[in-house]
């Protein structure tokens, strides 16, 4: 097997890789040349499992990174990157040694404990499943049991936007807004607090729109991205939000994270009154 086309990186974990994964991306983040190739190996319990890994870290010119707690482990797979020349990081070692050494405490060395029993890890992970579940307003009845509900127009951030929120524990329903489709019953009922609207320009929806076509190979010209056809969609958008009497937030120029931190102080402030 010969190196690969793409820069490939090993994530190794005695537990489900998790936190081994979320440091790789992070420095990975901060390399705009990629892509780049991850490959998730978790549950490590035995060197031979480490062993095979290191060999396909060699064959394919990866390096690796892993969360081993075990000393054992993490000292054997040290061994066998440096025996066969493959580039390998202790992410989580070096930090657990000096925290023994700073606090007088010997490490229970015990694998996954950082998702054991976390209240805060279920319910995040309970929020994803609910985003996905009631996605694209795909069923009604996630509206009233939804904390946030977003609706907007097509191509407004809906969908990465419910995701984002749900790795902040948040319950998200989105709806989509389109003339011809009567919104569901359910969000005229929920309290309008609950509901936000995704306003966006009719020129930076156009522009959006035509690079979804391009993406797809279809024409620039569709009526997808036809401006009549949009500023029709805004206006319909725009007597929803009216008749439900929900706050508004204009995402023309806003990235996920930007109008996700403006829906979280909202809650704050709300929660706070």
């Amino acid at each position: 097997m010969g190196i690969v086309d793409k820069p490939l990186i090993y994530v190794l974990s005695d537990s489900v890789g998790e936190t081994a994964e979320l440091v790789v991306k992070a420095c990975l983040s901060q390399f705009d040349d990629g892509p780049f190739d991850l490959q998730r190996i978790p549950y490590v319990e035995d060197k031979g499992t480490i062993n095979e890994a290191v060999q396909q870290a060699k064959e394919q010119g990866a390096m690796i990174g892993f969360t081993l707690v075990v000393p054992e482990f993490r000292d054997h797979l040290m061994k066998e990157a440096d025996k066969l020349g493959v580039k390998c990081v202790d992410i989580m070692g070096p930090m657990m040694e000096l925290m023994e050494d700073h606090l007088h405490i010997k490490p229970r060395l015990e694998p996954g404990l950082v998702h054991k029993l976390d209240a805060d890890y279920f319910k995040r992970v309970e929020a994803i499943e609910f985003a996905v579940r009631y996605d694209d307003g795909r069923d009604p009845r996630g509206i009233t049991k939804a904390d946030i509900v977003l609706i907007g127009v097509s191509r407004t951030s809906k969908t990465p936007l419910s995701q984002y929120l749900a790795h902040k524990r948040l319950k998200v329903a989105n709806v989509p807004i389109v003339p011809e489709v009567q919104p569901p019953s359910e969000l005229f009922r929920v309290d309008p607090e609950k509901c936000i609207g995704l306003k966006i320009s009719a020129e930076k929806l156009n522009d959006i729109r035509k690079e979804r076509l391009k993406s797809l190979g279809l024409g620039a010209q569709a009526s997808y991205a036809n401006m009549d056809r949009i500023n029709q969609e805004l206006n319909h958008f725009n007597k929803i939000v009216e008749r439900i009497g929900c706050p508004v937030i204009d995402v023309s120029n806003k990235a996920v994270e930007e109008t996700a931190n403006v829906i979280l102080n909202k809650l704050r402030k709300d929660a706070q009154q």
